[in-house]
């Protein structure tokens, strides 16, 4: 099966760290789905950084609410790669829809942190996108956003502040219905 010589889902984990061996890991461990998220948690404390991505992308598809506290404290990661995936899985709706999608409790605090001072612009990037999911219930979420615009030193990361900012495009796209534009 799949080239492994173990397949439980922990072996499986650890393959996410090898090159050739990654994307049929990745792709089993999504369909064995719940019944590998308890591996995919406990992988998010490999020592490998790849591993850790990789269980992150995971739960971007497969997160429950027990879930949600381990990809913030994963935002705080050594390795860029590692905040990016749990910034991307925190923020992303699409891949799990609104269910476990957490609240600015649990992650707005992290989120603007790293906007303002991540040394690495694709995580500042990201982190923009999570901030912007709040753009329109938290004006803290506005003025990181707008400062992020005016000052942050990657231009990609000042276009997609930029975009959340009101009168961008995506601020406008998500604008609560009933809502007047600020």
């Amino acid at each position: 099966m799949l080239g492994f010589v173990r397949t439980d889902n922990e072996a499986l984990v650890s393959c996410l760290g090898d090159p050739q061996r990654t994307v049929a890991a990745y792709r089993e461990l999504l369909r064995r789905g719940e019944n590998a998220v308890s591996a995919i948690r406990a992988g998010l404390r490999d020592g490998n950084p790849a591993v850790r991505e990789g269980c992150c992308r995971l739960l971007d598809h497969l997160v429950d609410t027990d879930s949600m506290d381990e990809l913030v404290l994963m935002a705080d990661d050594s390795d860029a790669r590692v905040r990016i995936a749990a910034f991307h899985a925190l923020a992303c709706d699409r891949c799990k829809g609104d269910t476990c999608a957490p609240g600015p409790d649990r992650v707005l605090e992290p989120a603007l942190h790293h906007l303002a001072s991540d040394p690495d612009p694709h995580v500042r990037a990201m982190a923009a996108e999570l901030v912007g999911k709040f753009v329109h219930s938290d004006t803290r979420a506005v003025a990181a956003l707008r400062a992020s615009h005016a000052n942050d030193p990657s231009p990609a990361v000042r276009k997609k502040a930029g975009w959340y900012t009101p009168g961008g495009t995506i601020y406008e796209r998500i604008l609560p219905s009933g809502t007047a534009v600020r």
